[in-house]
């Protein structure tokens, strides 16, 4: 068995993590850890977890996160680069936070208030990019891996949705537009008073406008790989009254000349061997109620021929897909595990 430590356990993240850990047949759950929760028992966080109900949470130090195979870090950004440096080196080391994610230094001070830590492999196995092995996925970089970054959830929707048209270059990679709705657990489990349930049951509103959110250039740096280029996108998060899900509606112009009747094959292309990314039939659209719990990424997609523009819709459940699952798909490729094993490929309805 593959022994894994969960730091930051007490979280949404953190909990989504041992929630899949509990169906995968190989690996075992070792030491939980938390910050200012560290001494409770994990079932009064996380009632939900009935199995793993009498575990204490400890101090997350390099002491007792040592002696796994396997650690996941759900930490706020910026507490992650610190503690990873002082793993060793043969330790598979999944982040779930922010801290590894951004080639560029430039773009990540711009973006975030501490110092550019790096990058790591990126954890989107289904990412187009024709630079990392033959296939055209981001897949190969993670075989084997020994450290690797999780995507933010925002960019798991709107990568998976936009790529594959930039990548086989039926999209331009300027003027495109993202609107995309959230849950509240989106923003994690820390009081807000703007996260009350009074403050957000029945409204909707929008924040981080004007190209401020820190996942834009994340978003950026995927879709500029999958074009082999620049790409640029003005994006808008909104949040929704929901505990989880995100819905991105994306849109982008279509390269003249292309038919119409051509672009669906591209994603159809894409997407065909991929176990957690469906495309789903001509007139059905995505819903976040159909992806609650699972791995899953639907889409769907339609060509705006007045305007000569390309709709894509993507749901995710931002806590599993767009964090924990994908940080599971990602520990099952570093340690040479079937990718989807451990991971739910249904969801949870009504």
């Amino acid at each position: 068995m593959i022994r894994a430590a969960v730091a930051g356990a007490s979280g949404y993240a953190g909990g989504e993590i041992l929630r899949l850990l509990l169906a995968h047949p190989q690996i075992e759950i070792g030491a939980v850890t938390a910050g200012g929760n560290a001494g409770e028992l994990l079932g009064a966080i996380h009632p939900h977890l009935t199995p793993l109900a009498d575990r204490r949470l400890e101090d997350t130090t390099v002491e007792v996160l040592s002696g796994h195979d396997l650690v996941f870090l759900a930490l706020p950004h910026g507490h992650s680069a610190a503690l990873a440096e002082q793993l060793p080196a043969d330790v598979a080391v999944i982040d779930c936070g922010a801290d590894f994610r951004l080639e560029s230094a430039d773009a990540w001070t711009e973006f975030y208030d501490t110092s550019h830590a790096g990058a790591w492999p990126y954890g989107m196995p289904e990412l187009t990019t024709g630079r990392t092995e033959p296939g055209g996925k981001q897949r190969g970089a993670l075989r084997g891996a020994r450290r690797i970054a999780v995507p933010g959830c925002y960019p798991t929707a709107v990568s998976l949705a936009l790529a594959p048209g930039l990548g086989a270059g039926v999209l331009l990679p300027d003027d495109i537009v993202v609107v995309a709705a959230s849950g509240t657990s989106g923003a994690g489990k820390a009081l807000k008073p703007h996260l009350l349930g009074s403050e957000v049951m029945g409204s909707m509103s929008p924040y981080g406008v004007g190209g401020v959110h820190r996942h834009t250039p994340e978003i950026e740096q995927n879709l500029s790989r999958a074009a082999d280029g620049p790409v640029t996108i003005s994006f808008t998060p909104t949040l929704a009254p929901m505990a989880r899900g995100i819905l991105a509606t994306c849109t982008a112009r279509l390269v003249p000349g292309t038919e119409a009747a051509a672009v669906r094959a591209v994603w159809e292309r894409a997407y065909a061997d991929e176990p957690f990314v469906h495309l789903l039939p001509e007139g059905q659209w995505p819903r976040t109620a159909d992806v609650v719990g699972s791995n899953n990424v639907h889409l769907q997609l339609a060509v705006d021929e007045r305007v000569g523009r390309v709709v894509v819709v993507s749901a995710v459940d931002n806590l599993t897909k767009g964090t924990a699952g994908a940080a599971l798909q990602c520990a099952n490729l570093a340690l040479g595990l079937d990718e989807s094993t451990g991971l739910p490929v249904a969801g949870v309805a009504p």
